[in-house]
């Protein structure tokens, strides 16, 4: 990506199969690679993901020129397992982003993608009067985790968000204070 354009802006429903095809092939990547996140296609991300995140109007693309290279969605919503935890902050969900769905094209993988978004999440969150950042993240996703530390998330605990009959039992629980 380096010398290209990249430019961050919420996605419409024109974006809806680049965005599938995106999740199809990150899934399809991570069938053959480590799978990091545990993701699995046909069940998690797909098509309906992203168009609910449309239809919320919270889902956000980063294009190349014309090509979608990644995706997030940010809610107000958290898992019910967040409420578990002790975040150490008393703070309302609509003061609260919670990062969703933080995709990147395997094609675009090591390209500065994830750190342009993470660097949007955060300035769009400061925009926006948002008081802190949270998101949870499969305890074997080594590289996303390294990620949102060298961003300032702290660590607030291990629950499980009922992944299990996927394999994925324990995910960890980020917070970044704004």
């Amino acid at each position: 990506m380096k010398g290209k354009t990249m430019r961050i802006e919420k996605g419409c429903l024109n974006d809806i199969n680049e965005l599938e095809c995106l999740y199809n092939d990150l899934n399809d990547y991570l069938e053959t690679h480590i799978n990091f996140p545990g993701w699995k296609k046909g069940i998690y991300p797909v098509k309906e993901t992203a168009l609910e995140g449309i239809k919320e109007g919270n889902l956000f693309v980063i294009k190349n020129d014309r090509h979608i290279v990644g995706s997030l969605i940010l809610r107000h919503e958290p898992e019910p397992a967040y409420s578990s935890a002790d975040w150490k902050i008393e703070l309302e969900y609509k003061d609260i982003f919670v990062v969703y769905t933080f995709a990147v094209h395997p094609l675009y993988l090591k390209q500065g993608v994830g750190k342009a978004l993470m660097d949007f999440v955060i300035q769009y969150s400061k925009d926006m009067n948002i008081k802190a950042i949270r998101l949870d993240v499969y305890e074997k996703n080594i590289p996303a985790i390294s990620l949102y530390k060298k961003y300032g998330f702290q660590y607030i605990d291990t629950v499980d968000l009922g992944y299990s009959e996927y394999g994925l039992d324990k995910f960890e629980l980020y917070q970044k204070l704004l």
